[in-house]
């Protein structure tokens, strides 16, 4: 478990940054590596605000979706310092945008997808491109995305594979060789901008506005 703030930094900016990690492990129910770069002027900082920060980590696991690697932008932000307070040090007084890259192995796709609270979405996906519930499992070979699920009273699970792309801010998965395909339910706060498949990895990149 590691924490970084950039070097050369000044003692206001490295307070800053020990509250901002302190906030991002509490927003998260699990934070392996975790580096932060604040930006912002002396001025800036003094009241409280920065220009941006970029963030990068590994092995996060955010409201249950575990995220193998992320490397984020912020956009301006607005931070409270609660002094005295060692547990919230630091709050932040409005909303702010994100932009950036993350990436999920097919193994942990496989465990969420499989298990609540994230099954449902698992299910969803089965009866709309295999016609059969429940998600029996997933694997992500090369480009292509292989979903399977078992029919009642059938030996072998059927198999489906499936390309994926970015499409109106939102995942399009498309059967490889038939006409069916379904756009993956999405948070209106956030735009996928980019999707592909590549070394047993889903790879997103795109934006997002969070409201703390």
């Amino acid at each position: 478990m590691t924490d970084k703030s950039s070097p050369g930094t000044g003692p206001l900016l490295q307070i800053l940054a020990s509250g901002l990690q302190i906030w991002i492990r509490r927003q998260c129910d699990a934070v392996g590596e975790l580096k932060l770069e604040l930006h912002g002027s002396a001025l800036g900082l003094l009241r409280g605000r920065l220009a941006g920060v970029n963030l990068n980590a590994k092995e996060v696991i955010y409201q249950g979706l575990p995220i193998h690697h992320a490397e984020l932008k912020s956009g301006p932000l607005k931070l409270n310092m609660n002094i005295g307070k060692s547990t919230q040090p630091l709050s932040l007084q409005q909303s702010f945008d994100l932009s950036g890259n993350v990436s999920m192995t097919d193994k942990g796709l496989n465990q969420v997808l499989l298990s609540a609270p994230w099954n449902w979405l698992g299910d969803w996906l089965a009866a709309e491109l295999i016609g059969i519930t429940p998600l029996g499992g997933l694997r992500i070979d090369n480009d292509t995305l292989e979903l399977q699920a078992s029919a009642i009273g059938e030996k072998d699970p059927t198999r489906r594979r499936f390309l994926i792309r970015a499409d109106a801010g939102t995942i399009l998965i498309r059967h490889l060789d038939v006409d069916t395909e379904a756009s993956l339910p999405m948070d209106p706060s956030i735009q996928i901008e980019e999707a592909l498949l590549k070394a047993g990895q889903l790879h997103l990149r795109g934006r997002a506005s969070v409201i703390p």
